[in-house]
């Protein structure tokens, strides 16, 4: 068993309130949620910015490969939203004798 997990951190574009902040990353979490239904995933950081947010997502799968697919999936999605800019992303994976 394999755990893979991927955290973007995420600048958001003109963006002026956490009222706007949420229109933005709900509806990104919705839809990898909705292309991807065997991702879990969550904004985990910078809760308090409304410039800044940090996405959290992570996927259980019986091949690295298949959890490496799935993120990298996730992580151009993301990318290519034009009202987001991705800073960074960082991906890791683990197994059962982690």
């Amino acid at each position: 068993m394999y755990v893979g997990a991927l955290t973007l951190d995420i600048l958001l574009g003109d963006v002026r309130s956490l009222k706007q902040k949420r229109s933005v990353i709900r509806p990104l979490i919705a839809e990898l949620q909705r292309r991807y239904p065997s991702i879990a995933v969550a904004e985990t950081g910078h809760l308090d910015l409304h410039r800044r947010a940090e996405v959290g997502l992570a996927v259980v799968s019986a091949s690295a490969g298949n959890c490496k697919e799935v993120l990298d999936a996730c992580e151009r999605m993301v990318a290519f939203r034009p009202e987001i800019e991705l800073l960074s992303a960082r991906h890791r994976l683990y197994n059962d004798e982690d």
